[in-house]
């Protein structure tokens, strides 16, 4: 089964304005959530009685990271929820080709989870502003 990887190894990377630092401790990523709109162009003389569309808008979505709590860690993101400049972000894949996939985002939310037995997490949501690159070997400087 060639291509398959397991996620272990997978690193979520935030650039510090001088090389890229990992965002320690991350359990799991979702994302990106890319979705794209049409636009109805549909008219009476529409052939066939079908609706007809165009595209419109792409939107690379949101990421979302579970992250096990270190304060550390926690303070990072918050900060970065705490500020209204967007930040460079980036995931890489432990591929035979280190895939990479950087964007911009903007912290929205970052609520914490305090179960009575496991360990206390925080599930950090990055809307993303812009595309998505995607590229082979981690990416230098944004």
């Amino acid at each position: 089964m060639a291509g398959e990887i397991s996620g272990v190894g997978t690193q979520f990377l935030r650039w510090s304005g001088s090389a890229w630092v990992p965002v320690t401790r991350v359990k799991s990523i979702a994302g990106p959530t890319k979705t794209r709109n049409f636009i109805d162009i549909t008219a009476l003389d529409s052939i066939g009685g079908y609706r007809e569309f165009i595209t419109g808008f792409r939107d690379a979505g949101t990421i979302t990271l579970n992250v096990v709590y270190t304060r550390d860690g926690y303070e990072v993101l918050n900060a970065d929820f705490e500020d209204d400049d967007d930040q460079n972000y980036q995931i890489v894949l432990p591929d035979e080709d280190v895939t990479s996939l950087s964007f911009v985002g903007l912290v929205t939310e970052i609520p914490l989870t305090i179960p009575t037995d496991d360990a206390v997490t925080f599930d950090t949501t990055i809307k993303i502003t812009g595309p998505v690159s995607i590229e082979s070997g981690s990416a230098g400087a944004p």
